[in-house]
């Protein structure tokens, strides 16, 4: 896994921040592997239902980049309960939680 230290406890603090105490949060992408390089942080957060994706994406932002050094974070919600898309059995079958 390729994030820098403190990076991953930055991410989990400002997940449960934002997300709620439940999300749960993992990095899945070019980040997860060791051989490769560069790529931005790409994190599927798995969610309540009832959490609006718009205000908790900018509240995630504000917290984590308060932490750490602003950078490329793509950020896949999934809502418990909701059938999953494509990206979300990708994430949930390739990526480690954090």
């Amino acid at each position: 896994m390729r994030l820098e230290p403190g990076e991953a406890e930055a991410i989990r603090r400002a997940a449960r921040r934002a997300f709620g105490p439940s999300a749960v949060v993992r990095l899945f992408g070019s980040r997860t592997s060791d051989a490769r390089k560069g790529g931005d942080i790409d994190l599927h957060v798995e969610v309540e239902e009832d959490i609006s994706e718009l205000a908790a994406r900018a509240r995630f932002d504000e917290a984590l980049f308060a932490q750490i050094e602003e950078q490329k974070v793509d950020v896949v919600m999934h809502r418990r309960g909701e059938p999953p898309s494509a990206i979300d059995l990708i994430a949930l079958r390739d990526g480690i939680i954090l």
